[in-house]
């Protein structure tokens, strides 16, 4: 299956399920979709990711887990996705499927594999994480990205559509950066654990096409 923008998906075997929730503390219909995300994450083989975006944050509550990042992440997907607009909640499985976030039944009806994947090692050394890519025919186009993230919070909401409530959200990502791009070539990179959020206690590195296309490969580390 080609990937977005013209790059090929690196056959190799099937990889780990990426699953990410765009979500938001402000947002009263997300609560569902926050307890089923830390429910995927139990599964084996599923990496879990809790984007809160940053848009519900003038609409009465302001979520302190809110980035930036993860507000323009969704909205690379609405564009490769070829959806209406952004909205929440939103699960999106290995960059090529959109669901609402809390439809239980297809969400789980559409976890399967990817069909082509590349593997990703990823250890800490020391107090750095390596990440390793291996050599495999590819055109050009992928881009790895890391999300640092915090597997379980409990948050109590004073204002806004959830106020009153206790909400406990799953797999939150703290920093998403963008590490680089890989060309199909064997490459190893470093990154120190001192530039990762303190809350954070695991990594996961996303190898995915284009700006918000497939997701090629995964891994996951604990790092603390």
């Amino acid at each position: 299956m080609a990937a977005a923008h013209g790059a090929e998906e690196p056959r190799s075997t099937a990889g780990p399920i990426v699953v990410e929730l765009f979500t938001s503390q402000g947002c009263s219909s997300c609560p569902p979709a926050d307890q089923l995300l830390g429910e995927l994450a139990s599964r084996p083989n599923v990496i879990a990711l809790g984007f809160h975006v940053d848009y519900w944050d003038d609409i009465g509550w302001r979520d302190r887990f809110s980035m930036t990042e993860a507000t323009q992440r969704q909205r690379r997907y609405v564009g490769t996705l070829g959806l209406p607009s952004a909205f929440t909640p939103q699960l999106v499985i290995n960059g090529r499927e959109s669901f609402v976030g809390s439809d239980r039944r297809r969400i789980v009806a559409a976890l399967s594999p990817p069909a082509l994947s590349v593997p990703i090692e990823v250890k800490v050394d020391g107090g750095e994480l390596v990440v390793s890519l291996p050599d495999a025919e590819a055109h050009r186009g992928y881009e790895l990205n890391l999300a640092a993230y915090l597997p379980r919070a409990t948050t109590a909401i004073g204002r806004g559509e959830n106020s009153g409530r206790t909400l406990t959200e799953f797999d939150v990502v703290l920093q998403f950066q963008r590490l680089g791009e890989w060309h199909g070539k064997s490459r190893t990179l470093r990154v120190s654990l001192n530039t990762l959020p303190d809350e954070a206690s695991r990594v996961a590195i996303l190898l995915q096409a284009g700006d918000g296309g497939p997701i090629a490969g995964a891994a996951s580390a604990i790092i603390r």
